[in-house]
C-alpha cells in the first residue's frame, strides 16, 4: 500500500478536531489529507463523522452491514468506500485511524479493544468536526490577505462558522450597517473596525475607497476581513472588491453569506419556490428606474416571465417599478409582499398586490433594508397552500 504521507496534498492542510471523552481526554488537530480512516458504522452516530472526515479530505472507509440512504448515496458517488462487513484485524494497519460510531456499545467497545492490540488509534465517543480555517488552495503568499464574507440576511446566528473564523483570525475589519454587526463580538481585542457604510440619501463611503483600505490594509500584512450583509457577490460589489485585489496581487478568499434574496421571504414565511405555484424566481436591484439611462433590465420579458420576481433595493423606486410590470402586462391582482429587517427584531412584512404593494409598504413604515417578492408565492400561506 501506497504511504498517504507520501501522497497527501503539499499546499493544503485541511484538519480535522478530535476531542475524545473521559478524564485523560485530549484535544488535537489531525491532518488528514489523503491518508485512509476508517468508519465502523454507518447509521446516525457514524454520518457526523463521516461528513467531518470528508471535509478534512480523508479518504474514508465505512464497515457496516448496513447504511442510511444518505451513506450509501456518498459510496455510489464514490466519495467514500462502503463495505458489507463487520471489523476483524485483517487490514487495520492500513488505516491512520479508526472511528468507533456503530451506535451499539458492544461492537464499539470491541472496535476499540481491537485497535488497542493492533496499536491504531481508535476514537470512540468523540467528537469530530473540521477544523474552521479558510483556505485559499493554494499557498500563502507573504504578506497581507483579504476574505470576503458574507454574514447573512441580519440575525448573527446566521453567519456562517468559516464566516464567525474569520472574523476572529482578521487584524483588519471593514464592515458595513448591513452586516450582521453583533457577529463582530467574534473579533479578537485589538482588532481594527472600519465603518464604510452606504446609507441612502445619507453618509456614504464609495466603492473607490472601500478598495482602497481594503488593499492599504491588505500590503500592510494583514488579514483583511470585507464583511457584508448576505453574499458578497449577489449585488455586494464582491466582484469588484476581488478585481482590484487581483490587480495589485493580493490573496483573496471567499466565504458565501445566506443572501437576504432567499433568507428574508424564508424567514417571512414565504418560500420563494413552491410545487404548483412556481417553476423558478428572478433576482433584480430597484435602486435604478425604470425608463432611467443606466437601466438593463426588460420590464417587458420580466413581466411575463412566468417566474416569480424578488426586488433588492427597490424600496425607493418599488411604485414606479410596479407600475411600470403592470403597463408590461403582469396581472395587477399579482400577490406581493415586502419584508424589512429581515432576521432583526424589528423584521416585519407588508401583504399586498402588485398594484398595491408599494402603498401598502409605504404605509407600514418600512424603509430600506426591504426585499420585495412579487408573484404567487408571495401570497403562499402553509393553512390553504398545496
Amino acid at each position: 500500500m501506497t504511504d498517504p504521507r507520501s501522497t497527501a496534498p503539499k499546499n493544503v492542510s485541511p484538519t480535522l478536531e478530535a476531542v475524545v471523552s473521559g478524564s485523560t481526554s485530549f484535544a488535537a488537530h489531525l491532518e488528514l489529507a489523503g491518508r485512509p480512516v476508517l468508519v465502523v458504522g454507518a447509521g446516525p452516530d457514524a454520518l457526523p463523522k463521516i461528513t467531518a472526515l470528508r471535509a478534512a479530505r480523508a479518504t474514508v472507509t465505512v464497515f457496516a452491514e448496513r447504511a442510511l440512504p444518505s451513506i450509501q448515496d456518498m459510496a455510489e458517488r464514490g466519495l467514500i468506500s462502503w463495505q458489507r462487513r463487520t471489523l476483524d484485524d485483517v487490514g487495520l494497519q492500513d488505516f491512520w485511524l479508526v472511528v468507533a460510531a456503530s451506535n451499539d456499545a458492544e461492537i464499539d467497545l470491541r472496535t476499540e479493544q481491537l485497535c488497542t492490540a493492533n496499536k491504531v488509534f481508535c476514537l470512540r465517543g468523540s467528537g469530530l468536526v473540521p477544523a474552521v480555517e479558510p483556505q485559499t488552495g493554494t499557498l500563502r503568499k507573504p504578506g497581507g490577505r483579504v476574505i470576503l464574507v458574507g454574514g447573512g440576511p441580519g440575525d448573527p446566528a446566521l453567519i456562517t462558522i468559516a464566516g464567525a473564523a474569520a472574523l476572529r483570525e482578521a487584524d483588519v475589519v471593514i464592515t458595513d450597517r448591513l452586516a450582521p454587526l453583533a457577529a463582530l463580538e467574534h473579533v479578537l481585542p485589538g482588532t481594527e473596525i472600519i465603518d464604510v457604510s452606504k446609507i441612502p440619501r445619507g453618509l456614504t463611503t464609495p466603492q473607490e475607497e472601500i478598495n482602497r483600505l481594503i488593499i492599504v490594509h491588505a500590503h500592510a500584512g494583514k488579514t483583511v476581513v470585507r464583511f457584508k450583509g448576505g453574499d458578497n457577490f449577489v449585488f455586494g460589489r464582491g466582484g469588484e472588491e476581488m478585481i482590484a485585489c487581483a490587480a495589485e496581487g493580493i490573496d483573496v478568499v471567499v466565504i458565501p453569506g445566506v443572501t437576504s434574496a432567499i433568507a428574508a421571504p424564508a424567514l417571512a414565511g414565504i418560500p420563494v419556490t413552491h410545487r404548483g405555484l412556481n417553476q423558478g424566481f428572478t433576482v433584480i436591484t430597484g435602486h435604478v428606474p425604470p425608463g432611467d439611462a443606466r437601466s438593463r433590465l426588460d420590464y417587458e420579458a420580466l413581466a411575463r416571465t412566468g417566474t416569480d420576481l424578488i426586488l433588492l433595493m427597490a424600496v425607493a423606486n418599488l411604485g414606479t417599478i410596479t407600475a411600470e410590470l403592470i403597463a408590461r402586462g403582469m396581472p395587477a391582482d399579482t400577490p406581493a409582499a415586502t419584508i424589512a429587517d429581515a432576521g432583526l427584531e424589528s423584521q416585519r412584512a407588508a401583504h399586498g398586490t402588485v398594484s398595491t404593494i408599494a402603498e401598502v409598504a409605504r404605509a407600514a413604515g418600512i424603509v430600506s433594508p426591504a426585499v420585495t417578492v412579487i408573484g404567487a408565492v408571495a401570497g403562499f400561506d402553509p393553512k390553504t397552500s398545496h
